[in-house]
């Protein structure tokens, strides 16, 4: 779940998932499937030196671009040498405008931003002490800190991304995302990802 949540963080999804209608989570299975639209543009790859002990090892979402709302196709494996027990991420977003690209601000936890716990928004997500939600349960992904190291697959499972309000300057367009996960002066990942987003 760590490697999900920094996927989303990646889309910059953390905070709307612990801040959905209601306090419920917005990003939910959904179990009846419908063909999603083949991806085009969007990218990743890990950014650290190669010494990193988090690495993802494959990301695939569709649809490109992503719609809100819409459904959301994601799996990916991952790959840990520590036990995370704790970890901060850092965010750093640039959109294009024509033909450059604009540092994205942090404004409302949205944008270019650094959190603090990232353990902690896994707990307003997921309350201690509740079991996973599917998928994670099925394919043994836990879903609470600490984070044994090993190896985690979440093999393609189908979400629906319901509406959800989004800044003006942060809907349609094109991005690059970098996330960086630590704890404390140790790095342990850093992943670069290219995306388009829609918002009805």
């Amino acid at each position: 779940m760590q490697a999900l949540a920094l996927a989303l963080c990646a889309l910059q999804l953390c905070p709307a998932v612990r801040g959905g209608r209601g306090g419920q989570p917005f990003l939910a299975e959904r179990p009846q499937s419908r063909r999603l639209s083949k991806i085009d543009g969007f990218s990743w790859e890990n950014c650290g030196n190669g010494t990193d002990p988090f690495v993802i090892k494959s990301l695939s979402i569709t649809p490109d671009p992503i719609h809100i709302p819409g459904d959301l196709k994601v799996s990916m494996a991952v790959s840990s040498e520590v036990d995370i027990v704790t970890s901060e991420g850092g965010v750093y977003r640039e959109k294009k405008i024509v033909d450059m690209w604009i540092k994205v601000p942090c404004v409302d936890e949205i944008g270019s931003c650094t959190y603090d716990n990232l353990c902690g928004i896994l707990d307003n997500i997921i309350p201690p002490g509740t079991p996973c939600p599917e998928p994670l349960l099925s394919y043994g992904i836990p879903c609470h800190c600490p984070f044994k190291q090993g190896s985690y697959s979440l093999p393609t499972s189908e979400f629906y991304l319901p509406v959800i309000q989004l800044p003006s300057w942060l809907t349609n367009g094109e991005y690059h995302v970098q996330v960086v996960l630590s704890n404390g002066a140790k790095q342990l990942a850093c992943v670069k990802v290219a995306l388009s987003l829609h918002s009805a």
